[in-house]
């Protein structure tokens, strides 16, 4: 199991992105990566244009046995 997110991504992300596939699509990769999602998604308009966020931690815990 891996304790430090991939790539020397961070543990916290802030996706943010028009209300498209391909926002959709980079939230799924996040969680398929092993992140999680982190409290609830925003949206609002920007000139009448959807912008949406979705924050996304990574928590890993380690056990000890």
């Amino acid at each position: 199991m891996m304790t430090e997110p991939p790539n020397g991504l961070p543990r916290y992300r802030l996706l943010t992105g028009p209300d498209d596939e391909a926002f959709c699509r980079r939230v799924s990769e996040a969680l398929d990566l092993g992140y999680e999602l982190y409290g609830d998604p925003a949206i609002s308009l920007d000139g009448g244009r959807a912008v949406v966020a979705q924050a996304v931690i990574w928590h890993r815990v380690v056990r000890y046995v």
